[in-house]
């Protein structure tokens, strides 16, 4: 069972890797964000835990198929341990945005798979995204929500600066991964090691 400390949750697109119009549909389309892959290195040197939740709407629409999101998954692995780093797993909504799921962002259905795998509450962790949706999802699932501005649905604030009118008050704001991770291993002593 995992210590809920030592657990951060990650969207993808816009937060990990570059966001394209009409989302990722191949694996050549998965382009990391600049300083995003060393980001995540530097988390799990430092005992965090990195888990990915995303919404892949192109399976419910018919884009693509179950493999070809597997490739997408299996480049970003792979791109990520070149760098120094893992990402523990990834849970993913299927759905398109028209069905009725509890799985697709801004619903905290993902998350609280992520609750339920792991065995821990969410409370104190830290999820990350780039987008209203995100950060609304976080806050639904009891997580403590941080806003990257690195992706097309960035809000137009400033690390620091005041968010549109209607976002969840108490969201920290940081320009993308790389300054999360930063403020996070400068703030926080490393998670305990889990025996």
């Amino acid at each position: 069972m995992a210590n809920s400390a030592q657990l951060i949750i990650v969207a993808s697109d816009g937060t990990l890797n570059a966001d394209v119009e009409n989302g990722v549909q191949s694996p050549d389309d998965w382009q990391p964000l600049p300083g995003a892959l060393e980001a995540v290195a530097r988390l799990n040197q430092a005992g965090w835990r990195v888990v990915v939740v995303t919404n892949q709407p192109g399976l419910g629409r018919g884009l693509f198929g179950v493999d070809t999101l597997h490739a997408i998954h299996t480049r970003m692995h792979r791109l990520v341990g070149e760098a120094g780093g893992r990402i523990e797993a990834v849970f993913f909504c299927p759905h398109s945005p028209t069905e009725a799921c509890n799985c697709r962002k801004p619903r905290p259905g993902l998350a609280l798979g992520v609750a339920e795998r792991y065995g821990i509450p969410l409370q104190g962790v830290p999820m990350v995204g780039d987008s209203l949706e995100d950060i609304q999802a976080a806050v639904a699932a009891g997580c403590t929500p941080h806003l990257v501005l690195s992706g097309m649905a960035g809000s137009g604030a400033a690390p620091g600066g005041v968010l549109p009118a209607g976002w969840p008050e108490g969201v920290a704001v940081h320009r993308d991964l790389a300054a999360f991770a930063d403020v996070l291993l400068a703030a926080t002593p490393p998670p305990a090691a889990v025996s």
